[in-house]
């Protein structure tokens, strides 16, 4: 893989860090800055809602720059709005800056999909879509704990300074080594969306919006659940980044063979995984066994299907890569809602039920739409 890969991953890592950091830095951001703590939670929403939004709209609205260009802008925004972040003492300015960091980093994701995949052979573009992906699960299992840290020793405007810091080589690496060429042909006024590309994006959106369900209320699953103390969470939450990690390596591996029999097995034994630990999820020794199974499974899934998704979208790449990056966050917002819902009515092993119904959902929709045809 070309070294200017690990350097957009860098840039990743960082974007990934500063869009899960916040739920270790709520308390210290409501005392601060004299709000509540629900309304810091506006943050998180606004980041979700700028990445849904920014992805497509930047890759259409950059298709016509260079990829170099529009690297370099949407991350030297990124790097400026966290500094800003820094200094602010505005309630109403962080929420701003949370909004144009998510547009910058859609619109950074999705041409840096679209730039791995023409960096590499043609036959290669699962391996270059980990490498990016890897990005976003080494910020689960490093960033977020590091931010948290930074955040507790220093104060919360550490986490944002040391996210502008990570920002920079990733700034100069791009300089030095992406060529500057155009992101992709003009997008038809009259696009539409291949029904394979739909069906893709749909499976992403399924698969992605079952694994944030579970991930996000993984905190009083193993407290109120499992019966596991609080020092306990840290360490499996980093376990189970650490099995995305090891899922998306794999992926790299196996998405290039656009093998349906290998998605179908793993999205099977996603599903069976999920239900596994819905219900054994009141046993420790199980427990910890799948949220290292199911961090690798769902990110080995959710990624082949980007890689798909990429491949299905030769034709217009950055757009493509767009609306992979709207899915995921479509789904990664859809499942916690559901999964907060679920809680209300039935406890908190309702997450991992719902994880199981999304990823039953997406099989069937994969299997009904396929019938002996590829999906990558």
């Amino acid at each position: 893989m070309p070294f200017v890969l690990y350097l957009l991953g860098l840039a990743v890592f960082a974007q990934a860090t500063s869009e899960f950091m916040l739920s270790g830095l709520g308390p210290d951001i409501a005392r601060d800055l004299g709000v509540s703590i629900p309304a810091t939670g506006w943050l998180t929403s606004a980041f979700a809602l700028g990445m849904v939004v920014g992805a497509p709209t930047i890759a259409v609205l950059g298709n016509r720059w260079p990829r170099r260009r529009t690297l370099l802008v949407t991350l030297t925004v990124f790097l400026a709005v966290h500094v800003v972040g820094a200094l602010t003492t505005d309630f109403t300015v962080l929420l701003i800056t949370r909004i144009l960091a998510a547009l910058a980093n859609a619109g950074f994701l999705a041409i840096a999909l679209a730039t791995a995949a023409s960096l590499v052979p043609p036959d290669a573009k699962g391996r270059a879509t980990s490498v990016l992906l890897g990005g976003t699960t080494l910020a689960c299992i490093a960033g977020v704990p590091a931010g948290a840290l930074l955040g507790t020793s220093f104060g919360w405007r550490s986490a944002f300074w040391a996210v502008a810091i990570v920002s920079v080589p990733a700034l100069l690496g791009i300089l030095w080594s992406v060529r500057d060429r155009l992101s992709g042909p003009p997008v038809p006024v009259r696009f539409q969306v291949r029904p394979r590309l739909a069906v893709l994006l749909l499976l992403g959106a399924l698969v992605n919006g079952a694994t944030f369900c579970s991930f996000t209320y993984l905190s009083p699953v193993l407290t109120d659940v499992t019966g596991l103390g609080l020092a306990w969470v840290p360490g499996l939450l980093a376990l189970f980044g650490i099995g995305s990690f090891i899922g998306v390596t794999a992926a790299g591996r196996y998405a290039d063979r656009r093998d349906n029999r290998l998605v179908l097995l793993a999205g099977s034994t996603l599903l069976l995984g999920w239900c596994a630990f819905a219900l054994a999820a009141g046993y420790v020794v199980p427990t910890i066994a799948l949220v290292l199974a199911q961090g690798a499974l769902s990110f080995a899934v959710g990624s082949t299907l980007v890689a798909y998704a990429l491949y299905a979208g030769t034709d217009t790449p950055a757009l493509t890569g767009g609306l992979a990056t709207a899915a995921l966050n479509v789904g990664a917002a859809a499942g916690p809602v559901l999964g907060g819902l679920a809680i209300t009515r039935t406890g908190y092993r309702a997450p991992l039920w719902v994880s199981a119904a999304l990823v039953a959902t997406a099989l069937c929709v994969g299997w009904c739409s396929t019938r002996g045809r590829r999906l990558g």
